[in-house]
């Protein structure tokens, strides 16, 4: 679902995993993209769906009638070598 979000934006979904409370996201997207924007069709979208597809979490996740949390962290790679971040995010936990 995030790499069809990804798409919409016109961004390449490069690697994702993540762990319990959280996910980590590797894209490649141009400058015309907006950051807040790409994120919140991401935290939207997500939990819609999983929400359609998950209904029995609902009792757990939608206490506070949402999956995600408002805030969210960006960073840029700059001039590590793209294989070493992907390595980094392969090597986190899988959401349980």
């Amino acid at each position: 679902m995030f790499r069809s979000v990804c798409e919409d934006f016109e961004c390449q979904l490069v690697e994702f995993n993540g762990e319990a409370n959280h996910v980590q996201l590797l894209a490649n997207f141009p400058p015309k993209v907006a950051l807040s924007r790409l994120v919140n069709s991401l935290k939207a979208v997500s939990s819609r769906r999983t929400h359609q597809e998950f209904p029995e979490l609902a009792r757990h996740y939608w206490r506070a009638k949402r999956l995600w949390s408002g805030s969210y962290f960006a960073g840029s790679v700059g001039k590590a070598p793209i294989e070493v971040v992907c390595q980094y995010i392969e090597q986190q936990e899988r959401p349980a």
